[in-house]
C-alpha cells in the first residue's frame, strides 16, 4: 500500500463513519451515552480537513497526525483509544513510504498495546479490542495467503468479535454501570473498529 492509498483510505474511513454515524450513535444510546457515532464522525471529518497538509508526507506520519486529530477532536472514550491506536500505529512505520503485510502486524500489535494501556482493558470486557485482537491474530495466522485473502479473515474475526461482544457484560466504560443488562448489545467500538477493517480490505 503506497502512502497515496492511506490517505484515500482514510477518506474511505471518514465517509463509512459518516454512514453509519446513526447506527453507531443507536448502538451507543442502548448501553451508554449515545454518543459514539456523533464523535466519531466529527473526528474524521477533523482528519479529512488536514489530508492535505499531510499528503507528501511518510506512512507513520499521516498515521500519527490521525492519532493527535481524534485525540483533540473526538469526546468520550473513543478519542483517545482511537487517537492512541492511530498514533501508535504511526510510530512504527515512522519514515515507511509503502506499507505491506508484515507492517501491518507491527502496526496493529502496537496500537493493540497503545489500547490496552490507554483503556486498562483487555479482550473480553466489551470493548474494540474484541474486534481489534481477533482481527490481528486472522490476519498474522493467514499472512503466507495473498494480502487480500488474510484481510478477510481479518474482517470476518472482526465480525465475530461483534457477535461475541453481544453475549457478555461490559466491565469498561459507561456500558459497565448498567451490568448485566448491557448483554444483548453490541459494543459500539468493536463495531467502528470493523467498519475500518472492512474498508482496509476494500481497498486492497
Amino acid at each position: 500500500m503506497t502512502k497515496e492509498t492511506l490517505i484515500e483510505l482514510i477518506k474511505n474511513i471518514a465517509k463509512k463513519i459518516e454512514e453509519e454515524k446513526q447506527f453507531l450513535t443507536d448502538l451507543d444510546s442502548e448501553i451508554a451515552d449515545g454518543d459514539h457515532g456523533i464523535n466519531m464522525a466529527r473526528g474524521f471529518e477533523a482528519v479529512e480537513a488536514k489530508l492535505d497538509t499531510v499528503k507528501d508526507k511518510d506512512c507513520g506520519t499521516i498515521l500519527k497526525t490521525v492519532g493527535m486529530t481524534l485525540v483533540s477532536t473526538v469526546g468520550g472514550a473513543a478519542g483517545p483509544l482511537y487517537g492512541t491506536a492511530f498514533m501508535k500505529a504511526g510510530m512504527v512505520l515512522a519514515g515507511k513510504e509503502e506499507l505491506n503485510g508484515e507492517d501491518f502486524i507491527k502496526s496493529m500489535e502496537a496500537a493493540i498495546e497503545g489500547v490496552k494501556q490507554r483503556g486498562k482493558s483487555d479482550k473480553g470486557e466489551k470493548t474494540m479490542l474484541d474486534s481489534m485482537i481477533p482481527a490481528y491474530d486472522a490476519f498474522k495466522e493467514n499472512i503466507d495467503k495473498d494480502t487480500k485473502e488474510a484481510m478477510k479473515e481479518a474482517l470476518d474475526a472482526a465480525k465475530e468479535g461483534i457477535e461475541y461482544t453481544k453475549t457478555i457484560i461490559a466491565t469498561k466504560g459507561r456500558a459497565a454501570y448498567i451490568g448485566e443488562r448491557s448483554i444483548g448489545h453490541q459494543d459500539p467500538g468493536a463495531t467502528s473498529f470493523t467498519y475500518m477493517i472492512e474498508c482496509l480490505y476494500n481497498i486492497l
